[in-house]
């Protein structure tokens, strides 16, 4: 039996009769940048995400970088975050001259661990001038940007109960999180700035690239809307230095159509979900492998099922055997990257990151998925344990 880690093909065959219309409604339109899709897009996101404003745009990873500028963050700066996720994190601080603080994760939801955070500012920090700075460093530390990992949020009462004690902006990275909750509240609501991705392999996926930044202040979204087109306004008259970040009409029409259906894709993934735990427990793996440990009180949406393997490559080597697809998110933690060596980590500073990273696989969890080929995954895996 052949069960990939992701089929895209059995979504669009669902919903080919919605996409291809506004396809080529967009066509006939002629109308490819920011164009009526997009607005509309934006208004269902920030709806969707308990949101005033959602603002599209060209990535995940632009989403992240620009909401840092938003925020006016330089080399003068620092940003607490995690190293335990995709590279866009870590490097949109960097690409502004920006210093990235990798703090570890709680092992259980892999998310920032709010107790680092706090440990960090209380050994590190000093206020001056009415802002937190690291003597150490240099730098003013201004924003805390937890990443909402696997589609399950971070801490969010303690995040910001720190960023509000210490005056930090949030920046909250919901690239695989799009409709994932805390005590009620949507991701992408909660901080400063949301920021996700539509990527196509993400819960709410695009032909192609997207992101958008969701925002309920009034003079943030104005600003991010400013910087998305090079900073102008009027057009060609520029009080700032922007980007080209801006959404393209095709990859909101076919979004529009998708976020429909997302609700109803989250619950198969989370029907899919159960029934791996019920059926590792049966198979009496619940002793010998780690199984995602979803948090009370959040609606976990699942972008990735991720389980713990003792001797994980060997187990990855032969579920391929057997045609089940895997993924490893991720090998290699951010602050052991060697484009961030001169930060000056080294192995076994962030050990449960590392552990993390030595340990966890993810199998098929798309919402398609039959009981057959989930039946057959944790058959696979007992087998190979056994």
């Amino acid at each position: 039996m052949r069960v990939p880690l992701l089929d895209l093909k059995l979504q669009y065959a669902s919903i080919r009769d919605e996409v291809r219309p506004v396809v080529d409604e967009v066509m006939e339109n002629q109308y490819f940048i920011l164009g009526p899709n997009v607005t509309g897009l934006e208004e269902e996101v920030a709806r969707y995400s308990q949101s005033k404003y959602g603002i599209g745009v060209t990535s995940g990873t632009d989403a992240l970088l620009i909401a840092l500028m938003a925020l006016d963050i330089g080399p003068d700066d620092a940003v607490i975050t995690t190293p335990y996720t995709f590279f866009a994190t870590g490097g949109v601080v960097h690409r502004l001259g920006a210093l990235p603080l990798f703090l570890d994760i709680d092992e259980a939801s892999y998310n920032i661990d709010p107790a680092q955070v706090e440990q960090y500012i209380s050994c590190h920090c000093v206020t001056r001038d009415g802002a937190l700075f690291d003597p150490r460093l240099g730098r003013k530390v201004r924003v805390l940007m937890p990443v909402h990992l696997y589609g399950q949020c971070a801490d969010m009462d303690a995040l910001s109960a720190i960023a509000e004690k210490y005056g930090l902006a949030i920046i909250e990275d919901a690239a695989q999180a799009i409709g994932s909750e805390w005590k009620g509240r949507r991701a992408g609501s909660m901080g400063t700035i949301g920021c996700f991705s539509f990527f196509p392999s993400k819960n709410l996926g695009g032909f192609g690239d997207g992101g958008m930044v969701t925002v309920s202040d009034d003079a943030l979204a104005e600003k991010l809307r400013i910087l998305r087109v090079h900073g102008s306004k009027p057009k060609y008259y520029h009080k700032m230095v922007g980007g080209n970040f801006r959404l393209d009409e095709l990859q909101a029409a076919v979004l529009r159509v998708k976020l429909r259906h997302l609700d109803a894709w989250t619950e198969g993934r989370q029907k899919n979900a159960a029934l791996y735990r019920s059926l590792f427990k049966g198979a009496g793996l619940d002793g010998k492998i780690g199984l995602p440990k979803e948090l009370s009180n959040v609606r976990h949406i699942y972008n990735q099922f991720v389980i713990r393997a003792p001797r994980r490559d060997e187990l990855m080597a032969h579920l391929k055997a057997q045609g089940i697809g895997t993924e490893i998110y991720y090998p290699l933690p951010l602050h052991l990257q060697e484009c961030f060596s001169d930060l000056g980590y080294k192995t076994g500073d962030l050990p449960i990151s590392e552990k993390a990273a030595a340990e966890t696989v993810a199998v098929p969890i798309f919402p398609e998925l039959t009981e057959e080929q989930i039946r057959y995954v944790v058959e696979s895996i007992a087998a190979f344990y056994s």
